[in-house]
């Protein structure tokens, strides 16, 4: 059987070469805001520190595509996106693999290590990436304090804020990605299918009109133990285009559509429980 032609391939491709690039310029500048890890640090360590901000990079990338690859597409996706990391990296370091401890198999099951980790690490803080909240504070501070402990500095401010300031940076040049490489919304896309939360009237859902994804609301169950989790998010341009008292007033108003959202959710999908995540979304 022919495989079907695969979407996002080359949106995959860079967001991979981004998010490495990223972890691997963090490490040199850790290394450069403290001389001691710079001479100390065994090989080993500074792959532990590498891996460590991987983590944070896919954790990152799964928030952001929550708002751009429709729901149903999205686990294949991070799945293809860490196909294309492991692949990515065994090119990058092919010319060292000989001369060191580490073979192309680890270097896959590192990958996968990462992302099932950035997942039971960095899921529990609850914020939309777009939001310039306390929540995705508390997030960096966290990442970036692990970090800083994985080489063996984790009372080092320097090195924290050095961390810090690359794993906030990401997150425009994924936004940035993620805006140019996806498709637009289809606006043939039915109510009972729609998980984006398109804000549109019928006039713009017409054919040859654009329905253009500006707040998006996803409600979801997470993990074995049926728990509920519901948020909501800006396109960025959209939010760039508000005034500060509007966004005051949209954030106050949309706080309590994802109550009302995720209650009503919570009782519908109720007798999932146990089941897989059944996300959905609506606004």
């Amino acid at each position: 059987m022919q495989p079907s032609p695969k979407e996002h391939d080359t949106l995959l491709q860079d967001l991979s070469n981004t998010m490495l690039d990223v972890c691997r310029e963090s490490v040199t500048l850790i290394k450069r805001n403290d001389q001691t890890a710079s001479i100390t640090l065994t090989q080993q360590q500074e792959w532990d520190v590498y891996l460590e901000l991987l983590k944070v990079m896919f954790n990152l990338a799964d928030r952001v595509s929550a708002f751009y690859i429709p729901i149903q597409q999205q686990p294949e996706f991070m799945d293809r996106l860490e196909d294309h990391a492991s692949e990515r990296l065994k090119t990058l370091l092919a010319p060292s693999l000989s001369a060191s401890q580490i073979d192309e198999q680890e270097i896959v099951l590192s990958v996968g290590q990462a992302v099932a980790d950035s997942r039971q690490t960095y899921e529990r803080h609850k914020f939309v990436f777009s939001e310039n909240s306390q929540e995705r504070t508390a997030f960096f501070q966290h990442a970036s304090e692990r970090v800083a402990g994985r080489a063996n500095a984790g009372d080092n401010q320097a090195v924290i804020a050095t961390a810090m300031l690359c794993i906030s940076a990401v997150l425009p040049a994924l936004t940035a990605l993620f805006e140019g490489k996806t498709p637009a919304p289809d606006t043939t896309t039915s109510p009972a299918t729609d998980t984006g939360g398109k804000a549109q009237s019928s006039e713009s859902a017409s054919p040859g009109r654009q329905a253009i994804k500006l707040i998006s609301v996803v409600s979801a169950i997470k993990g074995m133990d049926g728990e509920f989790e519901t948020r909501w998010g800006l396109h960025p341009q959209f939010r760039r285009d508000l005034k500060p008292d509007q966004i005051e007033a949209l954030t106050r108003h949309m706080n309590r559509v994802a109550q009302i959202i995720g209650d009503r959710f919570a009782i519908a999908s109720s007798k999932f429980l146990g089941q897989s995540n059944t996300p959905t979304g609506t606004a």
